[in-house]
């Protein structure tokens, strides 16, 4: 169990009995303590369920995740021992996907060097600052069309972009250009925004070539998982001139963000926020209850994944 859902853990302490791994100094004493016993694990997109701590649980039978993302928990295993993973689809779609515009907008209008420039006096001292770049009428790419990449697709037709994507395959219910390849999406766009899963299957998918590709002017804008983007070819690039710049929320090591990325004034970080929002952690923690309860009481999960 993490705390990272703010509204949740007072709840489960009411209902439930609820043991605090995160707090635990030697895991491996305390999962052989309590684990016996322990039915359901709720945890986050991040933190997921390893497969050693599954182990140590022989009466697991739900991993509860607030989030999204699955590539932090063992689903071969899950899928051997008949345990149900739940996920929280669609409360933090909109939220992700704000998340991307605002650090797209951020990063190409220069925002936070505006802001410096006025904070620090440079204003008033008539300092020259650089022009920034129009994001209305650019091409945008979208590397994964979920949920959260048909909601940024929308806000960006709304800002009159024109949006190509590439994914597993083709959605013929979609309006948008379909380019099979991500190499050839970042020829063709002006911006690229990853929000495709994380896991093996996507692991630096977005390397040098692509950033390369994506070219001096383009902008990489990642609210997916920081696996996804190969974070020393994207300090390269952005220190070497290949790449115009960048807006992150994800990284590859969270916390720790590389101090090559926080020197460089065309990127804009985010502390992986894009559910950081009141309505999306309640509306989150709300789901998770709904799942324990229904697992607990044996009827359908509201929100059941395929492990």
């Amino acid at each position: 169990m993490t705390p990272r859902i703010p509204f949740l853990l007072g709840r489960l302490e009411q209902a439930y009995r609820v043991h605090r791994f995160w707090e635990a100094a030697d895991p491996a004493s305390f999962l052989s303590n309590v684990g016996q016993g322990v039915r359901v694990v709720v945890t986050n997109g991040v933190v997921g369920c390893p497969s050693d701590v599954m182990r140590a649980l022989p009466d697991l039978g739900l991993v509860a995740v607030g989030g999204v993302g699955l590539d932090a928990v063992d689903l071969t295993q899950a899928r051997e021992r008949g345990i149900q993973v739940t996920t929280t689809p669609d409360v933090l779609t909109d939220d992700v996907a704000d998340q991307a515009l605002a650090l797209l907008l951020a990063v190409s209008r220069q925002l936070l060097r505006g802001d410096r420039y006025v904070r620090e006096g440079g204003w008033e001292r008539a300092e020259e600052l650089p022009l920034t770049s129009r994001v209305s009428g650019k091409r945008a790419g979208i590397v994964g069309l979920g949920r959260i990449g048909k909601a940024i697709a929308k806000r960006l037709v709304a800002m009159n972009m024109r949006v190509a994507y590439t994914g597993r395959h083709q959605q013929n219910d979609q309006p948008y250009r379909f380019i099979p390849d991500v190499l050839e999406l970042a020829h063709h766009a002006d911006v690229l925004i990853v929000s495709s899963a994380g896991g093996n299957g996507t692991r630096h998918l977005v390397g040098a070539q692509v950033l390369q590709a994506l070219g001096p002017s383009g902008i990489l804008i990642n609210v997916a998982r920081g696996s996804v983007v190969d974070e020393s070819a994207l300090v390269g690039a952005l220190q070497g001139g290949r790449l115009g710049g960048a807006g992150l929320d994800v990284f590859a090591d969270e916390p720790h963000v590389p101090v090559a990325l926080r020197a460089l004034d065309n990127v804009v970080l985010a502390p992986h926020a894009g559910t950081r929002t009141v309505e999306a952690r309640r509306e989150m923690a709300e789901l998770v209850l709904a799942n324990i309860e229904a697992f607990l009481a044996g009827k359908v999960l509201v929100s059941p994944i395929s492990p």
